[in-house]
């Protein structure tokens, strides 16, 4: 049994971390879970007490943490997304979802937004049960171990000589930088392409970008 004093704690980071438990709020993302809730909140006092939102979207369920280790991601995904300091949780969230959509699995650095983040775990309208994610990783020591399995990295950058248009590589993997900033040198250095999307606009938010790369390396499999 879990308290409603206690699962209030859960929208702290460190308590999240301590327990490794994390809310999720909404009947539509508690019905993508695979498997119930520890426990569920649906009387009108707890929900208040435990929604992040202005109005409270309705249940709260209580679920552990379903991130992977590195080497999982690695070993189910043909497809991979790894963000590099996206701070923003709706972009992360959203991605997430983008990932899930596209057949893919999510990495996260360390400088991520948090996962379990209740504004993360809301962008990824209910993705977060059916995406591979790993996270707090070193970037580029997870594109080195990456390389060994066989996957092919792209980074996302500015328009620039030498890019090219679509993620290459039977097992693509796709890096995200933070909004703004982009990618460090040394990870784009680390990666072994680079890969820019053509756009009158003058940038894409980290989110939009990651989609399209997404489901360019996803309709490669097409029939």
């Amino acid at each position: 049994m879990i308290s409603s004093k206690r699962a209030a704690k859960l929208k702290q980071k460190k308590h999240r971390e301590a327990e490794r438990l994390f809310l999720a709020e909404g009947a539509t993302l508690l019905a993508e879970a695979p498997e119930p809730p520890l426990h569920t909140f649906d009387d009108p006092k707890s929900i208040r007490s435990l929604s992040t939102l202005t109005t409270p979207s309705g249940p709260v369920g209580i679920f552990p943490f379903l991130d992977v280790e590195a080497e999982e991601l690695l070993d189910q995904a043909e497809r991979i997304v790894l963000l590099h300091g996206v701070q923003d949780p709706g972009n992360v969230g959203t991605i997430i979802r983008a990932a899930h959509a596209f057949g893919a699995g999510a990495a996260l650095s360390t400088g991520c937004a948090d996962l379990y983040n209740p504004k993360t775990v809301r962008a990824t309208m209910g993705s977060i049960f059916h995406a591979s994610v790993a996270r707090e990783l070193d970037s580029i020591e997870f594109l080195k171990v990456a390389r060994e399995w066989g996957f092919h990295s792209s980074a996302a950058v500015p328009d620039s000589a030498g890019a090219g248009s679509y993620p290459v590589g039977e097992k693509p993997l796709v890096v995200i930088g933070a909004e703004g900033s982009g990618l460090p040198e040394g990870v784009v250095a680390a990666c072994e392409n680079r890969v820019t999307i053509p756009s009158l606009a003058a940038s894409l938010n980290a989110a939009m970008a990651a989609s399209i790369l997404l489901y360019q390396a996803y309709s490669r499999v097409l029939p």
